[in-house]
C-alpha cells in the first residue's frame, strides 16, 4: 500500500508524505520487517520512541510517532523514511493498521462484551449459538482466541489494535461474518479498540476490581462505559445491560444511550429467566421475552451462569437469531475452560477449578457449590489467593467471602509477581479470621492443592479458585508452567 494514502489520512500535526510502498504495520520493534510501518507510542510500562532507531535498521520504510522531539530527530537523521507525528500514538495504530490490513473489521459484525464478571463464559456462550447456525466466528478473549475453527493463545484479554486487526483479517480469509469480543477496562481507556464499529454491546456487572489502575469505582465505571458511547466509532446498535446489576440497571441503562436496549435479568429486564433449576452440569430456565417464552437447558452450573446465557441469548437475538435457534444453541454449548471446571473423578467427591478473583465472583461461586452439596449434607472446602501488585483492599474481602462461606478454607499463593506472597496471605486473612471457618495456610500452591483434595470427603465439593485457565504462575523471578487443573488430577489419581 502506498504510504502517501495513509500519511494523508492520518490525523497528524505534521508528515513527510513521501512516494513509499508499504506492507505490514508494526508497534514492537522486534517484529519489524522490511517495507513495514513502524508506530512508536508512548505506553503504560515503555516508550517506542525509545525504538525507532532499531525499527529503520531492520527496514521500517515510514515511522509514525507520539513525539515531537522523535520526529524532528528522525527527519534530520533519515530524511528518506516516511513519517507523521500525531497526537495520539493508539489511535494513529489502528487508524494505520486497518488501512495496510484492508480494513477487515468493516467486515465483520462485531458484538463485544464487557464486565467485571462473565465476560468469557459470555463470549464462548454468544460464539457457540452463533456457530450453531453455522456462521463462521472470530472469538477474542482471556482464555483463547478462534478464527473460525482454528484454536490460538490468547496472551491478553483485549490485545493491541494492530493484532485485533489482524485476526480480523485471518478471520476474514476463511470466511468469517461474525466477531466476539471481551473488551476490558484496561482496553477501553487506553483505546487499544479504537475505532472498532460495535454492533451489539453487553454488559455483565461491575463489582471492585482493578482499583490499583483506575482509583474509584466511578472511574472504573467509567471505562466500562466507553464501549456504550463508542470509541472512536458510532454506538453500538444494540446495547444489552444486566437489569439486576446496579451498575447496569440503575447508571447505565439511565444513561443517554444512543442505541436500542435489551435489559435482561433474574429478577428485572424485559428479558428474563422463570423457574430456574440448577442441578451439578446442568441448568435450565423459563426465557421470557417481549416475543414468547421458550425453555432453556444448558450444560454450564450455576446461578450466575443464567446470567451468562440470559446475555449471550439477548446478543444472539439482536444478532438475527430466532428464539428457537438461541435455545438449540445453548443446549449445545460445553464446558468453558476454568469456569466452573469439574476435574474428573470417581472418589464420590466433586473438585472444581475456576477463575474466581474478586470477592463478588468468589462468593458466587462459593454459593452455587453450597447449593449443590446440601442435599447430600457435604461440605464447601475452598482453597485461594490473591494476586500480587493488584488491588490489595480487595484481599481481605475477599477473605472474608471465602470464610463466610465455607467450611474450610486452605489460604494459599495465587500470582504474587513481585510481592512476597506471605505478605499477600497476611492481608487476605485479616478478612477470613473475621469469620469463625477453619482455615489452613500453604504458600505453595501445588501442595495446597494436595491438602485441600485430601481433606474431602464424600459428598464434598473442593473449590480451586483464583486461577482458572492459566497454564503459569507468576513469579517474583518471572513465570512457571502451573495447571490448577493438572495438578488437581494428578492428586485425584495419587488418592484413588
Amino acid at each position: 500500500m502506498n504510504w502517501e494514502t495513509i500519511c494523508n489520512s492520518l490525523s497528524s500535526e505534521d508528515r513527510f508524505c513521501a512516494p513509499i510502498e508499504v506492507s505490514g504495520v508494526e508497534y514492537d520493534s522486534r517484529r519489524v520487517e522490511s517495507g513495514d510501518v513502524f508506530v512508536a507510542m508512548r505506553g503504560e510500562s515503555t516508550d517506542g520512541n525509545q525504538y525507532i532507531e532499531t525499527a529503520v535498521t531492520k527496514g521500517a520504510t515510514a515511522v509514525v510517532t507520539d513525539s515531537r522531539e522523535a520526529y524532528a530527530k528522525l527527519r534530520h537523521e533519515h530524511a528518506k523514511v516516511g513519517a507523521a507525528l500525531v497526537e495520539r500514538g493508539r489511535r494513529a495504530l489502528a487508524e494505520v493498521s486497518s488501512a495496510v490490513m484492508g480494513h477487515p473489521d468493516r467486515e465483520l459484525a462485531l458484538s463485544a462484551v464487557t464486565g467485571t464478571n462473565g465476560k468469557t463464559t459470555t463470549a464462548f456462550l454468544l460464539e457457540t449459538i452463533l456457530r450453531s447456525v453455522h456462521r463462521t466466528c472470530v472469538l477474542i478473549g482471556t482464555i483463547e482466541t478462534h478464527v473460525g475453527l482454528e484454536v490460538r493463545v490468547s496472551p491478553h484479554t483485549t490485545p493491541e489494535s494492530r493484532d485485533i486487526l489482524e485476526i480480523f483479517a485471518a478471520g476474514v480469509k476463511v470466511g468469517a461474518t461474525e466477531a466476539v469480543m471481551e473488551m476490558s477496562s484496561h482496553a477501553l481507556e487506553q483505546e487499544r479498540v479504537w475505532g472498532l464499529s460495535v454492533d451489539v454491546a453487553m454488559f455483565t456487572n461491575l463489582t471492585q476490581d482493578h482499583l490499583d489502575y483506575h482509583g474509584t469505582m466511578e472511574k472504573y465505571f467509567a471505562a466500562k462505559a466507553r464501549l456504550f458511547s463508542g470509541v472512536g466509532s458510532p454506538p453500538p446498535r444494540v446495547a444489552v445491560i444486566n437489569d439486576d446489576d446496579f451498575w447496569g440497571g440503575k447508571r447505565l441503562a439511565h444513561s443517554s444511550l444512543q442505541s436500542e436496549v435489551m435489559r435482561y435479568g433474574m429478577d428485572g429486564g424485559d428479558y428474563r429467566s422463570e423457574d430456574v433449576v440448577l442441578r451439578a452440569g446442568e441448568t435450565t430456565f423459563v426465557f421470557k421475552t417481549p416475543n414468547g417464552d421458550v425453555p432453556i437447558r444448558s450444560p454450564l452450573t450455576g446461578r450466575v451462569n443464567v446470567y451468562n446465557l440470559l446475555a449471550a441469548s439477548c446478543a444472539a437475538l439482536a444478532r438475527g437469531l430466532t428464539l428457537e435457534e438461541v435455545v438449540a444453541g445453548a443446549a449445545s454449548g460445553s464446558q468453558v475452560p476454568g469456569r466452573f471446571e469439574v476435574v474428573p473423578s470417581s472418589l464420590g467427591f466433586t473438585v472444581v477449578v475456576d477463575y474466581a478473583h474478586t470477592d463478588d465472583a468468589l462468593r458466587n461461586l462459593i454459593s452455587l457449590a453450597r447449593d449443590l452439596v446440601k442435599k447430600h449434607g457435604g461440605r464447601v472446602i475452598t482453597l485461594f489467593g490473591c494476586g500480587g501488585d493488584r488491588d490489595k483492599t480487595k484481599r481481605p474481602r475477599m477473605g472474608k467471602a471465602a470464610g463466610e462461606g465455607s467450611d474450610l478454607v486452605v489460604l494459599t499463593s495465587d500470582n504474587p509477581r513481585s510481592e512476597d506472597p506471605m505478605v499477600i496471605i497476611q492481608d487476605a486473612l485479616i478478612g477470613v479470621r473475621e469469620t469463625a471457618t477453619t482455615f489452613i495456610v500453604e504458600e505453595d500452591r501445588a501442595g495446597a492443592i494436595e491438602i485441600a483434595i485430601r481433606a474431602a470427603r464424600i459428598g464434598d465439593i473442593v473449590l480451586i479458585a483464583g486461577k482458572g485457565h492459566e497454564k503459569v504462575q507468576i513469579l517474583k523471578g518471572g513465570s512457571i508452567p502451573f495447571d490448577d487443573v493438572a495438578i488437581a488430577a494428578d492428586v485425584l489419581r495419587g488418592t484413588a
